[in-house]
């Protein structure tokens, strides 16, 4: 089996490997890079438990090789959070709302949410049930999930206005 060298950068921390050719990015992040948040589920791009953002947009992990996305920027739900220990606004969002049950499904709705509200500050329910549409979820219902979102949104929007940051002084929102 031949290896194939590759370098990202992940969740901000560059990296750089030796991957047989085969390897699934979703399995490169799991077991390479021991990054276990990003899930595992259906291995064939319908659930979105396996959803991050490369190079700022969504896309499915278990439908990229790992040596496909060498020289990308990915980021995990390990790096939605502004540091170590603690939650992001979105993230918070969602455990105040109860966004989560099982947790399964929450990393690629997060991930969603993330690059929905990096593009609009401001969707509707619709727009966020659009954004969304692409992850399953078997225990919420979405309608917590869709208010995590909204309030996320309106909570990162004052925010900005009032020009505060994350701790580690990244805007709030901020990709």
């Amino acid at each position: 089996m031949s290896l194939h060298d590759v370098t990202l950068v992940v969740n901000g921390r560059r990296h750089g490997a030796q991957v047989p050719a085969r390897l699934t990015l979703v399995d490169f992040l799991r077991d390479v890079l021991r990054l276990t948040g990003t899930h595992v589920g259906c291995e064939h791009g319908v659930c979105g438990a396996c959803s991050i953002l490369l190079d700022g947009r969504p896309v499915r992990s278990c439908l990229l090789l790992a040596v496909q996305v060498d020289g990308a920027e990915i980021v995990t739900v390990e790096g939605l959070a502004p540091e170590p220990g603690t939650l992001s606004v979105l993230q918070d969002a969602f455990w105040e709302t109860h966004a989560l049950q099982c947790g399964f499904c929450t990393p690629g709705m997060l991930i969603a949410a993330r690059a929905l509200l990096a593009e609009n500050p401001a969707p509707s329910d619709e727009e966020i049930r659009e954004a969304i549409g692409g992850n399953l979820c078997r225990c919420t219902g979405y309608k917590q999930i869709v208010d995590a979102i909204r309030l996320a949104a309106e909570r990162l929007r004052q925010s900005n206005e009032a020009g505060a940051t994350e701790p580690g002084g990244d805007r709030v929102g901020a990709d």
